[in-house]
């Protein structure tokens, strides 16, 4: 055993100095203390870089297919009454969707931006009692012949533009949701309302009732998918106001993917966007076309990954020897060449060979 002990001796690395050989210096007191302190700041901040998490982030090729978007918007248009406003979507794929109306809440407002009503779109149309005949009569209680399909068209319109009439002056508040599939495509809020079953557009008869529309708008927010932390989208908040606001404001917008999964696991799957405006005055463009707010949206093929986790203990360990290992080290290599440097300045002063 005596033998074992000794080779272990051997191994010292550290071999120890009797206490009467030390010799200690004002330089290596004053070093000594401000590594202290430098190594316990390190130390605490190390500590707190611990405590906290960290996001990794990472790029990677968007695989995913056949799958549905939601798009979430809430606009407010002061000049346009909600009876007016209608929605519209489509997409590369040939997927139509005119006048929707689930899911979408219009409320008025009046010039000041308080909420006078607020409803489901599609709710509180005027009822017909007597509808209009081919021949231009009405429709009586005892009659069962209902007439040509224009006369129900022409009741529908004449109750349409008296809503009109009604809330001019009023302003609009739409917000809700889309569900879109998963490719490029468009979406746009515009004065007039799509007939499915005559594809005839109200907006063509619009004309009739004013020469044009003042399409200003604020976007209070737009969102792809759920909303995640530290996420800033560029049109929340955005105001629009041009001098001829008869006109088609387009907002062309690349939307990137994007997975976040915070430090609990739980993963939001949404979508951050960069976007670019641009606004067309209709006494420029084609005759036919329509003023409007539209959104034409693509798709990155590259897909954002957001992970929050802690730093490792081994990692916060390893750390907290460096800063400790390389304090000592740097604060041992000063005080030896404060050292080193006193005694040979006393040693030619001593032989007066320095003055």
């Amino acid at each position: 055993m005596e033998n074992i002990f000794s080779k272990l001796r051997n191994l010292d690395a550290y071999p120890k100095v009797n206490e009467d050989f030390y010799s200690r210096t004002l330089s290596g007191g004053i070093i000594t203390l401000v590594s202290s302190l430098a190594i316990l700041f390190l130390f605490f901040s190390e500590f707190r870089l611990y405590l906290h998490t960290v996001t990794e982030t990472k790029l990677l090729v968007d695989t995913s297919r056949g799958e549905t978007l939601r798009i979430n918007f809430d606009v407010t248009f002061p000049a346009i009454p909600c009876t007016l406003l209608s929605i519209d979507a489509m997409d590369i794929s040939g997927e139509q969707h005119l006048d929707i109306k689930h899911d979408i809440i219009k409320k008025r407002i009046n010039a000041h931006g308080d909420v006078i009503e607020s409803r489901p779109d599609g709710i509180g149309a005027p009822k017909i009692e007597r509808p209009l005949q081919r021949h231009g009569g009405r429709l009586e209680h005892h009659e069962t012949y209902c007439g040509s399909c224009f006369g129900a068209e022409q009741c529908k319109r004449e109750g349409f533009f008296q809503r009109i009439k009604d809330e001019d002056g009023e302003g609009c508040n739409i917000h809700g949701s889309l569900e879109v599939n998963r490719v490029a495509g468009n979406f746009h809020f515009a004065p007039g309302k799509s007939l499915h079953h005559t594809n005839i557009f109200l907006d063509d008869l619009l004309a009739f009732q004013k020469d044009s529309y003042n399409i200003s708008h604020r976007i209070n927010g737009l969102s792809f998918g759920e909303y995640f932390p530290g996420v800033v989208n560029p049109l929340d908040g955005a105001q629009w106001i041009h001098e001829t606001s008869n006109g088609m404001y387009q907002y062309f917008i690349k939307v990137v993917p994007t997975i976040y999964t915070d430090i609990r696991g739980r993963t939001v799957h949404s979508n951050q966007y960069s976007v670019t405006k641009h606004f067309k005055n209709l006494e420029f463009i084609h005759p036919n076309s329509h003023p409007g707010v539209f959104f034409f949206y693509d798709f990155s093929p590259i897909k954002v990954t957001f992970k929050e986790e802690h730093i490792s203990f081994l990692h916060f360990i390893t750390n907290i020897c460096a800063v400790i290992g390389g304090i000592f080290t740097v604060a041992g290599i000063i005080d030896s060449f404060i050292y080193h440097g006193q005694r040979k300045m006393k040693k030619k002063m001593e032989i007066g060979k320095f003055r």
